[in-house]
């Protein structure tokens, strides 16, 4: 591959030649014995080996955060949209390619966590790979060290263990081979050009964009790439990159727009130009010192409080200035090599430099996965100078390189591999984070989330209480901490927080149909009635909320309202369970046994664990006079919840019905341990101590169950 070191010639000076620290030859040991091809299939092999040796940890990790918004829980993957909506809604938000291969890879194998995660590792060594070639491409000293510290550098682990970050893994691979088939095209000198190797380049230029929107930086960097083979850069190069340019646009105006849907120009955030300029250089300052020390890695670094009227404060962008601009200076001398490193570090971290609004940043000014790009300067220039050292070593090189890479490679290696134990589940991520970042708000309410999921309420409370401790307005922190105070029946504080909840933010429909349910259990239908309409007038795609109206009519027994709310919530979400359900039970009521089976059923084949689906088939089954049945359902429903008082007070009533007293006794006697104010269940057990000739017993059952409750 033919390339010019010279300064552009009008300068009317000598060529000078290009420091050895970066151009070399691109494949070193060209003349040992074994076949260039087999050289290169195995150093391309060993770096995906590698990567997949580091990760390992993760073929036992789970999903974490944002994987549910971009795949678990999103309806254009696991329904009810799909493939067209990723392409032609806001559903496609900044990765629609992404978001089709996710598509795909669920279609394949559901959502088991492992084959995302071990596609995303093998994405990175792809990527490592293409690394190694683009770097022999612009014919850079020591490519495949280059390339081997990047790929096992730990900074990488937050976007390879990460399932949502294959919007970092694809859009890299498609990235590097746009910049690899533009430099082999621009590099093959006017006569020995290909067509097919520019189209490619815009080709996977495309890709890379439709994959995240942060490669919209790619037509600078391939100007970068140009300047560098090139030696100068010429206004045809500028002409020969307009498609590239015109995709970033597109890409660019979809980014931002994206950005602007999830509120992340919300005013609350607001900054302006003198903040964004003195966080650029502390950004840029953040990422190189990561690279030289990476410890401590934290998933959501401390947020850096700016203050635009301090001088201070633009310091570090100062020095960022006047570091490239030394760079610049000398950029035809000794410091050619730096500056194109840095000039490209610099470039491709210009989408989060924190000039253009971000969601994330209300969180952190900086994130690991956020220089996945940018990174591959500084660190390819890293294997270059090793490879210029070891260069000077003679023929102790062949002793010495290989030992010293390997012990650099290894410990960088080990790194990764311990840091990636954080990525395990969320639990982990999050209790991680907070002994990095203690003042992590959105930890502490994440841990929450997780640890209510888990049913660990009181522990779930205590990290609520401490995020709105830390952020007195943080809506969703309140928001949760209602959530579960209400499922500990502590409804009058829970109403408090949902309140407060919609002080900070009044259309928050989650927090009007949560309020909406708590009013409801303190029997407050109409104040809840009008919670649930106001969600809905907020969101009137809110399945929940018509399901809550339901529970709200039929609670004042206006069962064909509810009916209706019931299935309007179904006309919305037609796989929502807890709406056929419902609709079971209103048909139960009605004594329509048959329609309420259907219903019933319905229920169960969307989610099988439903207990008070199981427990009312079973009433089904008692009312049709099917007793076997119904107690087959209401023994189900104890296998799937051992603490369920109606489906043990259930079957003691047909135990009763079928005169198996010791056993109605003992199932009657269950369900009041579990629910000692179940009037029912104190009915049951009267009778049936009745029945075995214990009137004392049995009179004292039936003065409980007429006690108020």
């Amino acid at each position: 591959m033919s390339h010019r070191s010279e300064k552009p010639a009008n300068r009317g000076k000598a060529a000078s030649a290009r420091p050895d620290v970066i151009a070399a030859q691109v494949h070193p040991g060209s003349g040992a014995a074994w076949p260039f091809w087999r050289r290169d299939c195995f150093a391309g092999l060993l770096l995906v080996f590698a990567a997949l040796a580091v990760y390992l940890r993760v073929w036992h990790a789970g999903f974490i955060w944002d994987d549910e918004m971009h795949l678990t829980n999103n309806p254009a993957i696991v329904g009810p949209l799909g493939l067209w909506d990723i392409w032609t809604s806001r559903a496609a938000r900044i990765c629609p390619l992404v978001l089709t291969t996710f598509w795909v890879e669920h279609a394949a194998w559901g959502l088991n966590p492992l084959p995302y995660h071990v596609v995303n590792v093998l994405m990175h060594g792809a990527c490592a790979v293409a690394l190694w070639r683009a770097l022999q491409g612009l014919r850079v000293r020591g490519a495949w060290m280059g390339a081997a510290l990047w790929a096992l550098h730990p900074v990488q682990v937050e976007t390879v263990a990460w399932v949502t970050e294959l919007k970092n893994t694809q859009s890299c691979l498609f990235y590097l081979l746009a910049i690899l088939f533009f430099v082999k095209w621009t590099g093959a000198g006017a006569a020995g050009r290909r067509a097919r190797d520019y189209a490619l380049a815009l080709l996977f230029a495309a890709l890379a964009m439709a994959s995240k929107s942060s490669t919209v930086v790619l037509p600078l960097v391939l100007g970068l790439c140009a300047w560098w083979t090139e030696g100068r850069l010429a206004w045809r190069t500028w002409a020969r990159l307009v498609p590239v340019f015109l995709m970033s646009a597109a890409a660019s105006a979809l980014a931002i727009w994206t950005q602007h849907l999830e509120g992340a120009n919300e005013a609350e955030w607001a900054r302006g130009w003198p903040e964004r300029i003195a966080v650029s250089g502390r950004i840029f300052w953040f990422y190189l010192g990561k690279l030289l020390w990476p410890h401590p890695l934290v998933f959501i670094y401390p947020r850096w409080r700016i203050d635009g009227t301090q001088a201070a404060s633009y310091v570090a962008t100062a020095a960022m200035v006047a570091f490239l601009a030394l760079l610049w200076w000398r950029r035809n001398g000794s410091l050619r090599p730096a500056f194109f490193s840095f000039a490209y570090f610099l470039v491709a971290l210009l989408p989060v430099l924190g000039l253009v609004d971000q969601f994330f940043w209300r969180y952190s000014f900086v994130g690991d996965h956020f220089q996945y790009l940018a990174s591959m300067g500084p660190l390819a220039l890293a294997g270059a100078g090793i490879a210029t050292a070891l260069g000077c070593l003679g023929r102790n090189r062949l002793l010495i390189g290989p030992a010293l890479c390997g012990a650099l490679l290894s410990v960088l290696g080990v790194l990764s591999w311990r840091q990636c134990a954080v990525y395990r589940n969320l639990e982990t991520l999050w209790r991680t984070t907070i002994a990095g970042n203690p003042e992590c708000w959105i930890a502490y309410n994440n841990l929450g989330v997780a640890l209510l999921d888990m049913g660990r309420r009181d522990e779930a409370v205590a990290d609520f209480e401490r995020a709105v401790e830390i952020r007195h307005d943080h809506v969703e922190a309140h928001y949760n901490l209602g959530n579960a105070l209400l499922q500990m029946g502590r409804v009058d504080d829970a109403i408090a927080h949902f309140q407060k909840a919609l002080e900070f933010d009044p259309g928050f429909e989650k927090a009007h149909n949560n309020l909406g349910n708590a009013l409801l259990q303190e029997g407050r239908v109409d104040e809840a009635v009008a919670h649930f309409n106001r969600a809905l007038e907020i969101n009137p795609g809110l399945a929940d909320a018509q399901n809550n109206l339901g529970n709200a009519f039929a609670q004042v027994g206006r069962m064909g309202d509810a009916a209706a709310h019931y299935r309007e919530a179904l006309k919305i979400d037609p796989g929502y369970a807890e709406a056929f359900a419902n609709l079971g039970a209103v048909s139960l009521k009605g004594g329509r046994a048959d329609e309420a089976v259907g219903f019933l059923r319905s229920a169960l084949a969307i989610n099988p664990n439903s207990v008070r689906a199981v427990v009312n088939l079973g009433n089904a089954f008692l009312q049709m006079g099917r007793p076997d049945d119904a107690a087959a359902q209401y023994q189900r429903a104890i296998e799937i919840d051992p603490n369920s008082a109606e489906a043990h007070n259930n079957l003691g009533f047909v135990y009763l019905s079928k005169g198996r007293i010791d056993e109605a006794i003992a199932q009657c006697r269950t369900a009041l341990g579990i629910n000692p104010n179940y009037p029912e269940a104190h009915r049951n057990l009267g009778t049936a101590l009745f029945k075995a000739g214990k009137t004392d017993e049995a009179d004292a059952q039936f003065q409980k169950a007429l006690r108020p409750r």
